[in-house]
């Protein structure tokens, strides 16, 4: 039995377009792979720990040393929610454009489950290694914007959001990458758009 983990930025419920694809996913995913285990995480739920003293454990391990009390149990919650995201073998991120980036929320997760012998490894000669890499999972990820949209100009604002995504991804070692994109923008067709989405969305999930 294989897993799917939705991991989901926005915190606008019924009125998230990411969210509205995101189902449209996870339930075309339902039909085509019964018994397959789906979870989701919603980044806003206050599972996510703080990553101050974390941060400090950190550059403890990168000095070989060993993180102790409030950095072990910052260490600790940071490793649990890297466990669960490298848990499953197929995972779905739904991420909403803010200010031309990502939610900040979905930043505290990079930043917390980034750690140097879990997702990285570095030499000062060769750089990074990608410690994700090799295990077969494979990535969806829903991109939606309101304002911003591909061909429009610079005044429009400018995409850092799957720019900074997709790079992350593929530094963690995670290349099978698929994207489902919703950008109607202010002028164009949302009820087209939504259904491009969806037909996408429906399209990825079959045979993800």
């Amino acid at each position: 039995m294989s897993k799917l983990l939705h991991i989901s930025a926005s915190p606008r419920g019924e009125d998230s377009e990411s969210l509205r694809i995101a189902r449209t996913f996870t339930e075309t995913y339902a039909e085509s792979h019964a018994g397959d285990q789906i979870e989701h995480w919603d980044l806003w739920d206050g599972s996510l720990p703080d990553f101050a003293a974390g941060a400090r454990a950190k550059m403890t391990v990168f000095g070989g040393g060993e993180p102790r009390g409030a950095e072990a149990e910052a260490w600790a919650a940071a490793r649990r929610a890297f466990e669960r995201f490298t848990s499953a073998g197929r995972v779905l991120f739904s991420v909403p454009m803010w200010n031309g980036s990502v939610p900040y929320v979905l930043k505290q997760f990079i930043d917390v489950v980034s750690q140097p012998g879990w997702i990285f490894g570095v030499d000062p000669e060769k750089g990074y290694s990608h410690l994700l890499a090799g295990r077969g999972t494979r990535v969806a990820v829903v991109y939606t914007s309101a304002v911003w949209g591909p061909g429009l100009g610079p005044e429009f604002g400018t995409d850092f959001q799957s720019t900074y995504f997709t790079d992350w991804l593929r530094w963690t070692g995670l290349t099978d990458i698929s994207e489902i994109r919703f950008h109607p923008t202010l002028t164009g067709d949302w009820d087209d758009a939504r259904r491009q989405a969806d037909a996408r969305a429906r399209e990825i999930a079959k045979g993800f």
